[in-house]
């Protein structure tokens, strides 16, 4: 079999905003919604293994089907925005799309689902049209909605189904806005309902039950703080009718009967316990999974709940007395994030994983050497609004990405001592802002100018602190690193002052408390509440959340002022000397690039060409040239002009541009590259069309000017969808022709090949050579491809310190790959591997 072209490095994402969202399978894999798209993660690998396409609209609710012999799951269901459940299967070790159960009026909000005999699958639902609906799914992939309950204009926010203990009678619970618990029973083909249990005082926002031998158990979790356990047993005939005992003190039974056939059996339901802990919404409750012993099934009793107060509780029976009590908490202190969504427990009960209001997934595993302590662990991260742009370094060590949630983020590779494989991670959240980010720049390797849905652009200076930690996680010598950011006064790091928007640099001495000459710690209310949150960090692994919010905030160094709107496009030079931004603009007036020097970060030039928002722009690797492109339908090309005694000032001037009939491109113009030899350029657009333009250098003349005119050098080509990202890669191929990475709005990423040489008239100057398939490619638009600056993958092209023996063929067999960054409007940004050799 062929080598694959194109193999996902790595995937950055984070989980939806809403509380069932999370499932842990006893197979070890967590399964989350992730924009439009489940992520099957593994913890032990610290990577997305796989990527379900199938929904249409945001994915609200996972949870795998578990089997009762606790072998590894074959099936999961998710249910979603676009009003849909689907229920995926494994096949050859690949999730494939089974059945879709199509039914509901309004969006999922929670599934539950079990096994009901012979591989036939009940599947419980609901949804925000106020609906409960049964699902039976056969393994002839035939789907029927067995049963619809209609709550008037009540919801419901969790399902839970099990089966009745001794039979195989299906019991399913409903919690909602009512309050009350509600118990249904499959009888005689009917659902009837048997029970509503009392207790809640607000919405029930989660329940779940557990079997323990002839008993259920039922959880119930709500927004009134509060936990209630209820346990349902099976009652005998002599039981169920005996007179009551006035003498003994007992709870509350509730009985209920069910025939199965015509075998009537009897049911009581009491409350077991109600669990105070919590200071705030408890969103989600979750028993440890059971597990076979001595051939027997165990079911642990022990129940991990998560709320709103930023915390999780670890619940279980004391042993002697019975009485429920916390075990473990575990959470967050202080901080700006809201708290927790849901919880899981892993199949052997070591790790649990909370997902919060923000999509972070918080890790704590149990600690081996001290009994009853848990610590983080390292876990994927991601932004959790649409990724607006990214950029590599110019060492191509690590990305930085902007996104719609506001914040920017740093991923680079790290490698644990015991592993073979670097796993990419999020060490810096640089810039945590109140607008939504929409561009960036790296200028150098150390800084970079953002801007949003402000007019300001900002730009920001990395702190010793993260360079240090750079360091230790990448394997990068710290002085090297120290030396090339020229760091006589660099801060230690910033921290972003109450109601502020701007990072405040905090250096060596912010950290020092003040002390006066009494002794006492604060001379003022200033001292007593200080500015700075943050603490120095020594990192020799990727920070959980907490400390990314607080401890890894870049300071900024310059405001940008000069631009009318809200900020669009950014591009930076090879020199590191100029960069050029565009807003957005509906006039001519504020259509013009503004370029500013990174040395003094003055305006120096206003280039002014274009009618509506430049969306694009890019400098050639020479930096002679900048291209930029419009909402206009037109690309205009701007050339530096020499230095001359009068104006010894970096001027950039208009070479040519194309007009509205000569531009062949028909709507929006989206994106711009240059090739690596500053050669040629190219444009994408909504129009579906890719052209390449030039040649904007000639190889004889001595002339550093570029010809006078600028043609397509390429036929048109059709892409079939907008195409909304483009990416020249800079190594050429073997055979001089140029390698593109074309990105579309359904999410596709293609691979094709240029060549200059080919006749353009028939096409054949353009060659498809590869693509993204349906778990690699986006759920959504990408909006932003760059391809790495060199040969290679981050973090194998230092395998290799001591013994250099196989290194020269392993250096040769690491320069056949590229890497592929994209950022895409479905949360993610994605690597990707692309193997030169299988062109």
């Amino acid at each position: 079999m062929a080598a694959p072209v194109i193999e996902t490095c790595h995937v950055a994402c984070s989980a939806n905003r809403t509380p069932k969202v999370v499932s842990w399978s006893r197979g070890g894999a967590i399964a989350f919604g992730t924009c439009n798209s489940v992520a099957l993660y593994d913890p032990q690998e610290r990577r997305v293994v796989d990527l379900l396409n199938g929904h249409t609209g945001r994915v609200n609710t996972v949870q795998w089907v578990h089997r009762e012999d606790c072998a590894p799951e074959r099936h999961l269901v998710s249910g979603g925005s676009d009003n849909q459940i689907i229920v995926w299967e494994a096949q050859n070790e690949k999730y494939i799309q089974s059945v879709p159960c199509k039914g509901h009026t309004g969006p999922v909000c929670a599934v539950d689902a079990i096994y009901t005999g012979d591989s036939k699958i009940l599947v419980a639902s609901t949804a925000s049209d106020s609906t409960v609906r049964l699902w039976l799914c056969n393994e002839t992939k035939d789907v029927e909605c067995l049963h619809t309950l209609s709550f008037g204009g009540r919801f419901m926010m969790d399902v839970s189904l099990a089966l009745l203990p001794g039979s195989r009678v299906p019991i399913l619970a409903c919690g909602g806005d009512d309050s009350r618990l509600h118990l249904y029973v499959e009888s005689s083909g009917q659902l009837q309902k048997v029970m509503s249990l009392q207790g809640h005082e607000d919405w029930v926002r989660g329940v779940a039950w557990a079997s323990q031998g002839r008993e259920l158990l039922l959880a119930s979790c709500s927004q009134d703080c509060l936990i209630r356990v209820w346990r349902l047993c099976a009652k005998s005939g002599t039981d169920a009718h005996a007179e009551d005992d006035h003498t003994i003190i007992k709870m509350k039974e509730d009985v209920f009967e069910v025939k199965e056939g015509d075998v009537p059996s009897v049911f009581a339901v009491s409350l077991e316990t109600v669990l105070a802990g919590h200071e705030n919404r408890v969103y989600g409750v979750h028993w440890q999974p059971p597990f076979y012993k001595g051939g027997e099934l165990q079911q642990p009793l022990s129940l991990l709940s998560a709320s709103m107060d930023k915390t999780m509780i670890l619940w279980a029976p004391e042993d002697g007395s019975g009485v429920w009590v916390e075990q473990v908490r575990v959470g967050e202190v202080g901080g700006n994030t809201l708290g927790f969504y849901g919880c899981q427990l892993s199949p052997d009960g070591s790790m649990i994983v909370a997902h919060a209001f923000h999509g972070a997934l918080h890790l704590w595993c149990k600690d081996q050497d001290k009994e009853g302590e848990w610590r983080p662990g390292v876990v994927i991260s991601g932004h959790f609004n649409a990724v607006q742009d990214l950029s590599w370094d110019p060492e191509g060590q690590f990305i930085l990405s902007v996104g719609s949630d506001q914040t920017s983020r740093l991923f680079t590779p790290w490698r644990k001592h015991d592993s073979k494989q670097a796993t990419w991670h999020e060490i810096s959240r640089p810039q945590i802002h109140g607008y939504d980010m929409q561009c960036l720049a790296m200028v150098g390797r150390f800084q970079f100018v953002s801007g949003a849905d402000e007019k300001v652009l900002r730009v920001f200076q990395a702190p010793r602190n993260f360079v240090e930690n750079f360091a230790n996680i990448s394997g990068t010598s710290r002085e090297k690193l120290l030396t090339s950011s020229d760091c006589a006064n660099i801060p230690e790091g910033a921290s972003t002052p109450a109601l502020g928007l701007s990072n405040k640099a905090v250096f060596q001495g912010d950290l020092v408390p003040k002390i006066n000459k009494e002794g006492e710690k604060f001379s003022s209310v200033s001292d007593q509440y200080q500015e700075s949150y943050f603490h120095p960090l020594i990192m020799t692994e990727p920070p959980p959340e907490d400390h990314l919010l607080q401890n890894t905030l870049w300071p900024e160094v310059q405001k940008l002022y000069g631009h009318g709107f809200e900020m669009f496009c950014l591009a930076s030079d090879s020199c590191k000397t100029v960069v050029a931004s565009a807003c957005k603009a509906s006039k001519a007036e504020h259509a013009a690039i503004l370029l500013w020097s990174t040395a003094t970060w003055r305006q120096l030039q206003m280039l002014p060409c274009h009618t509506l928002t430049v969306t694009q722009m890019a400098f050639s690797p020479d930096a002679r040239l900048l291209i930029a492109v419009s909402r206009d339908r037109t690309w205009s090309l701007w050339r530096r002009d020499l230095p001359t005694p009068n104006s010894p000032e970096l001027q950039f001037s208009l070479h040519t541009h194309a007009g509205k009939d000569s531009s062949i491109h028909t709507r929006i113009i989206w994106s711009c590259d240059w090739s690596a030899d500053s050669k040629f350029f190219v444009t994408s657009s909504r129009d579906k069309k890719v052209i390449v333009w030039g040649p904007c250098r000639l190889e004889d003349s001595g002339d550093s000017a570029p010809p006078p005119e600028i043609k397509a050098s390429s036929s048109i080509l059709d892409v079939g969808d907008s195409a909304t990202a483009v990416a020249f890669c800079p190594l050429l191929c073997s055979d001089k022709s140029y390698l593109l990475a074309v990105g579309l709005e359904s999410g596709r990423i293609l691979l094709y090949r240029w060549s200059p040489a080919q006749e353009p008239a028939g096409g054949h100057d353009w060659s498809r050579c590869g693509e993204t398939d349906g778990s690699q490619s986006h759920s959504l638009a990408v909006k932003r491809l760059r391809w790495r600056p060199r040969a290679g993958r981050v973090g194998r092209e230092n395998n290799r310190k001591d013994g250099q023996a196989e290194g020269e063929s392993e250096t040769e067999e690491e320069s056949s790959w590229l890497q592929l960054a994209s950022a895409s409007s479905d949360h993610s940004v994605k690597i990707f591997n692309i193997n030169r050799r299988a062109l």
